[in-house]
């Protein structure tokens, strides 16, 4: 997936001449698509994605609403290790919200109000007076220009050109300013049609396409579901604990997904039953970090 280029297939007979130049074919790597739910960037993983946006190793991203505002809130104030068995009703109490054995607390959703509502009311006026039709993934690329921080992985997506597509950018905090907004001024128009057009065509398009998914859920389906459009995947990595006993797509094994034409049937694809923190680390050190340079030197 690393070190595929163009160069290495033959020209197809009814290739365009923009593929047929020899360095354009070398210089042409694999699209690699990206998913993680929310808690990888909760729970530490943040600066081992930010790092893959920072250095362009991605052609672009699926996450969750809870993926981004949650890179956006560690910007703002700090999230803190806790334990899996605190009592909620206390923590309810304390204005304290526990994301699995982290917290967060209720002051750091309200600087995220303060600082996002702003943003969607220039979005909502820009809308009125040009005509503007935001996209979440727009919206996101906004957010990470506004950010501008280089801890964050949206401010990185932002500044080198990186995708980032959220099929349920509503639910979530975000959502919940956008519904704020609404008792003041409704109208504001989100449009999902023109993202899934963008993935699915970044899928349908690709000479070569890979993904890394992080979890399950809408992320996994989503990138899944653009693959289809070209007959499947020819690299998949997920990375779950979920197994498929309960029939659920989080815990379907990549054969699964052959059957559908998400992945080739001759693809090199693996399912890692693996806690996430565990591994993701060892498979960007040992994968990107160690390949990606020499990839794209040769």
């Amino acid at each position: 997936m690393i070190r595929w280029r163009l160069s290495d297939e033959p020209i197809d007979e009814d290739e365009t001449e923009e593929f047929k130049d020899p360095e354009v074919r070398k210089n042409h790597r694999c699209t690699i698509f990206l998913g993680y739910t929310s808690n990888m960037v909760s729970c530490g993983m943040r600066e081992y994605i930010r790092y893959l946006c920072q250095h362009k190793m991605i052609t672009c991203i699926v996450t969750t609403t809870g993926g981004i505002e949650e890179d956006i809130m560690k910007c703002m104030a700090p999230t803190f290790i806790g334990d899996f068995n605190m009592d909620g009703a206390q923590l309810r109490d304390r204005g304290m919200n526990r994301i699995g054995n982290t917290i967060v607390p209720n002051e750091n959703y309200a600087l995220l109000e303060s600082w996002f509502l702003p943003l969607v009311q220039q979005c909502h006026k820009e809308q009125r007076e040009k005509g503007t039709i935001f996209t979440p993934s727009k919206i996101i690329a906004r957010i990470g220009e506004k950010i501008n921080n280089e801890d964050s992985i949206y401010y990185w997506c932002w500044k080198n050109n990186i995708p980032v597509y959220c099929p349920a950018f509503t639910d979530g905090a975000l959502g919940d300013v956008i519904y704020f907004n609404t008792w003041k001024e409704s109208g504001f128009i989100i449009d999902l049609v023109q993202d899934i057009k963008l993935v699915n065509d970044t899928g349908l398009f690709a000479k070569k396409s890979g993904m890394i998914v992080l979890g399950g859920g809408v992320i996994k389906h989503h990138i899944n579901n653009a693959n289809l459009m070209r007959n499947g995947a020819d690299f998949s990595v997920c990375i779950n604990t979920a197994t498929e006993i309960d029939g659920s797509d989080s815990g379907a094994r990549p054969d699964e997904a052959k059957s559908w034409g998400k992945i080739k049937q001759d693809a090199k694809a693996v399912k890692v039953y693996a806690e996430c923190t565990l591994v993701v680390p060892i498979l960007i050190g040992e994968t990107f970090v160690r390949n990606f340079n020499l990839a794209k030197r040769t």
